[in-house]
């Protein structure tokens, strides 16, 4: 295996586990939407399908590229269930907060892998996936009627960054250096 595979399979497993915790974030959020924010139900359910036809899409290329699903996926899936259901329950200025934070750091990722990604099938599902995550930080900003939750929103990117750090075993990290400095990958 070649280390460019070696990357794209680390790609695929990261983005799988980050798309089954999103699922388990905006699940719990769901929940808790129906008492604190029932204006968002549309939104988190529109946004759940779209995380479970990610995390499809991701696992169906993981064969041909020597992929396998992160042994990290009952943390995404735990991590995410606590996160959805705290910012679930502070409401909607905070489960918005979160979308946004858990989007845009995601977003930073997606950003990465379609500049180094040689595989044009690849590129192209993370370029269509994150026209639909794209969508989800207009709505969160969109709709936020206040800036609060800053600390809410750094303490997601953070755990967001760490899991994404974890799952691609510091890849995510080197890869983003390398890009910065301007260096084929």
């Amino acid at each position: 295996m070649t280390w460019n595979t070696s990357i794209a399979a680390r790609i695929l497993r990261v983005n799988h586990g980050g798309e089954h915790g999103a699922i388990s974030i905006y699940s719990a959020q769901i929940g808790a939407a129906r008492l604190r924010a029932p204006d968002l139900l549309p939104f988190l359910n529109e946004a759940l399908a779209h995380e479970r036809s990610h995390r499809a899409r991701f696992r169906a290329l993981m064969p041909t590229r020597h992929g396998k699903p992160c042994r990290m996926m009952w943390i995404w899936a735990v991590g995410g269930a606590a996160l959805g259901l705290i910012s679930g329950v502070l409401g909607r200025e905070a489960i918005l907060a979160c979308t946004e934070a858990v989007e845009r750091t995601v977003h930073r990722h997606l950003d990465d892998q379609i500049r180094w990604a040689s595989d044009e099938e690849l590129r192209r599902l993370i370029q269509d996936i994150q026209i639909e995550e794209e969508s989800h930080i207009d709505y969160a900003v969109a709709q936020r009627k206040g800036r609060g939750f800053g600390w809410l929103r750094h303490a997601i990117a953070w755990a967001t960054e760490t899991l994404i750090w974890l799952s691609t075993r510091g890849d995510s990290e080197r890869l983003a250096r390398q890009l910065a400095a301007g260096a084929h990958v």
